[in-house]
């Protein structure tokens, strides 16, 4: 049995348990990175596969964001896909099983996935969804930032994230760079909790700085 098919039932619940020092819900986070990858990529069509999907919460703020896109799920917790949202089945693919996954995507996105893969297996993760891209597809990775303690305070106490390590933005710069791809842009994210939330507007223009709860890269896939 998957890991998270033991959190699958309470998953969003828990979730939101854990994050709220920040003042903020679950909700809030994969609302955040919907737009900014609404922002970042422009797109407003084609298909986009959130590899990792969980239970959905990501893949139902990128559909009202980007409504003329289909959205594919991809996760190895059956369980947790089962709580996927109807709309969201009715439109697109949510599966487990990876020879289920499709090809040729114009965006794949792995939020807060590569954390929870062995070090020695995350290369050829990026591998593997870069495989699935069209030419010129793009793909989105989010991390957690472990620079920021209050970062590293959350997922210590996260019942799914214990015993994972989190990997600094060189790392996943790294894994680009070895994979084939051309890098589009590095952005640190996340900066204020919900009591400092009139700061917010200001966060596009503080992704040089290295304090952001999390990071997003974003790179292409090369031709050939």
């Amino acid at each position: 049995m998957a890991e998270f098919d033991l959190f699958a039932t309470n998953y969003q619940e828990l979730l939101d348990r854990n994050v709220r020092i920040t003042g903020d819900t679950s909700d809030y986070f994969a609302a955040y990175k919907a737009a900014y990858i609404a922002r970042k990529l422009a797109l407003t069509s084609g298909k986009l596969l959130d590899y990792g999907c969980g239970v959905g919460l990501l893949s139902r703020h990128l559909k009202r964001r980007m409504p003329g896109m289909r959205i594919d799920g991809f996760d190895v917790s059956q369980d947790s896909l089962d709580k996927v949202d109807k709309n969201l089945l009715s439109q697109g693919v949510f599966t487990s099983n990876p020879d289920a996954v499709g090809r040729s995507y114009d965006v794949i996105v792995l939020a807060n996935v590569l954390h929870h893969v062995r070090p020695e297996a995350r290369q050829g993760l990026i591998l593997e969804a870069g495989s699935r891209l069209a030419d010129g597809g793009k793909l989105a990775v989010f991390e957690h930032n472990p620079i920021n303690p209050l970062t590293r305070w959350v997922v210590s106490q996260c019942p799914f994230d214990e015993d994972v390590i989190l990997l600094p933005a060189r790392e996943t710069l790294g894994y680009f760079s070895r994979g084939g791809f051309r890098l589009l842009g590095q952005d640190y994210i996340v900066f204020f909790p919900r009591w400092l939330a009139w700061f917010r507007p200001l966060e596009p223009f503080l992704n040089w700085c290295p304090a952001g709860a999390q990071y997003a890269v974003v790179a292409s896939k090369l031709p050939g």
